[in-house]
């Protein structure tokens, strides 16, 4: 990746993503380190809210560079995500030209696709853009089936091909990262032409390690027990477990409601910050929260026990 300062190491990813707010473990920091210095697309999958598309953003402000992101979703196309014609300018110039006779020139019809009739969207701008950015192709899982295969091309020689105009190829490519959820699979083709990496929920002392970072303001006893309370919830038979996001939203909320620790009216008030589905909702609401609370103080002595 040609930057100012270039990701040198593992260590030196750590780092500099951490300096930015991410905390990456020592496999997904080898990962973005290989992507940046093999200039490699970097195709990352794990469940909703782990942090897939927060790591693309803190790539961005470690190379101190733009941040294109493409939200894909169902019949998302070439127009949307590449590139079209700017074809109200075309009809401009058509009537001017037919008004001054150069309309029946040769040669007038490809003045029409020249490169200023061109309008670039997220994929044509990453590999024009006057720096290399880091362009996030989020939620591939989400798009259609042909359009991995428009992909093929931009990922293995970041170049566009354009069937008026010809090719458009980066002189420097982006630092590309793609992100799934496994809502479904994504065709090998696609794959191969990346470096891959999946995102697990972290453990304990990781997820404590971000909550501190994201929600200063949460006493340390807070910190814990949300930590540990989702740390179990991950472990319940739930529709949808919460992911990282949730864990930082709902340690937030309870900052709001100036919370010091967790009892079981306010775990069933906030309840919905945390889990996004009424079934696990309604199963967490019908447990015994105080129960649960009880549990993990007493497998995790550096939670004090709750008041009597």
């Amino acid at each position: 990746m040609a930057a100012d300062d270039p990701i040198i190491s593992v260590d030196d990813a750590t780092t500099r993503l951490a300096a930015h707010g991410y905390l990456a473990g020592r496999e997904l920091a080898t990962a973005v380190f290989l992507a940046a210095r093999l200039r490699r697309p970097l195709f990352l999958e794990g469940e909703a809210g782990v942090g897939k598309t927060e790591l693309a953003k803190a790539l961005a402000l470690v190379l101190d560079t733009e941040l294109l992101r493409l939200q894909c979703y169902e019949g998302l196309d070439i127009a949307q995500s590449a590139y079209e014609w700017n074809v109200a300018r075309q009809m401009l110039e058509i009537r001017l030209a037919e008004a001054t006779g150069r309309a029946a020139e040769p040669g007038f019809a490809a003045t029409l696709y020249r490169r200023e009739m061109l309008i670039d969207r997220p994929l044509l701008r990453s590999l024009t853009a006057p720096r290399p950015p880091v362009l996030l192709i989020d939620e591939i899982d989400r798009a259609d089936e042909p359009f991995e295969a428009f992909l093929l091309e931009i990922l293995s020689d970041y170049q566009i091909s354009i069937p008026e105009f010809g090719p458009i190829r980066a002189l420097e490519p982006p630092l590309v990262i793609l992100t799934s959820n496994r809502t479904r699979e994504i065709h090998d083709a696609l794959k191969r032409r990346c470096l891959y990496a999946w995102v697990d929920y972290p453990d304990a002392e990781r997820e404590l390690e971000i909550v501190r970072l994201k929600a200063p303001g949460a006493a340390e006893r807070l910190a814990r027990e949300v930590v540990e309370f989702v740390q179990r919830a991950r472990r319940m038979d739930l529709f949808k477990l919460p992911g990282v996001a949730e864990t930082i939203d709902w340690t937030n909320a309870l900052i709001a409601l100036d919370a010091m620790a967790l009892d079981p009216d306010t775990v069933s008030d906030t309840i919905g910050v945390l889990l996004k589905y009424q079934e696990d909702v309604e199963r967490m609401r019908a447990g015994d929260i105080g129960a649960m609370l009880d549990e993990l103080r007493a497998l995790s002595p550096d939670i004090p026990a709750a008041s009597p």
